[in-house]
């Protein structure tokens, strides 16, 4: 797994990530991530130079692979894109409820909490978005929907989620997740069967 300094980094990466996701990205001071990760405080600046922006952007930039890795896990296992839909909200429920509603997605919180600030946090929150969005687009298309129609389901999915986990997390409840993932359904459902109907 690489030399002692590239498991250093990825664990300071993997700390700050489970920290945005707990205490905010302004919460993740840079003595709990070297804390959490066990390693020296004068780590931080030695392997990002940056400073805890450019952490902060390598923890965002994990979490966008963790998810990109669970699409495609659920794409593959997939019938129709409803079912990918369900994949996906299931993972979200088992993450809220396993964590008592603590953790969401990294990437919404330091978008909503630091990428004002941060040019280089606002690009890494807008291409994890863009990363998650593209895939599903993607795969949509191997669907036989347009692509410009593929592109707009695949932002309402992604931005659905997005803001229903927070809600969930708002009520302490999953109920909105299931509801989410109902009507993104029907809407897929009704999409799939218009483009058959063109065929």
């Amino acid at each position: 797994m690489g030399n002692k300094g590239e498991r250093t980094q990825t664990r300071m990466v993997e700390s700050m990530l489970e920290l945005i996701q707990t205490q905010g990205y302004t919460g993740a001071g840079l003595n709990a991530v070297t804390e959490h990760a066990r390693v020296p405080k004068g780590s931080i600046y030695f392997h990002f130079p940056g400073g805890k922006a450019t952490l902060g952007a390598r923890a965002v930039e994990l979490a966008a692979q963790q998810l990109s890795d669970q699409l495609a896990e659920a794409m593959a296992n997939a019938e129709s894109p409803r079912d990918v839909v369900e994949s996906m909200v299931t993972a979200l429920i088992e993450m809220l409820v396993e964590s008592d509603y603590r953790l969401g997605c990294p990437v919404s919180v330091v978008t909503l909490d630091a990428s004002e600030r941060s040019e280089v946090l606002r690009t890494a929150c807008a291409v994890a978005f863009d990363s998650w969005i593209t895939t599903l687009a993607d795969y949509l298309e191997t669907q036989r929907h347009p692509r410009p129609q593929a592109w707009a389901m695949a932002t309402t999915i992604v931005t659905s989620l997005e803001g229903t986990v927070i809600l969930c997390r708002a009520h302490r409840s999953v109920e909105a997740l299931r509801d989410t993932a109902a009507v993104l359904g029907s809407i897929l459902d009704h999409a799939s069967s218009q483009t058959e109907a063109l065929r």
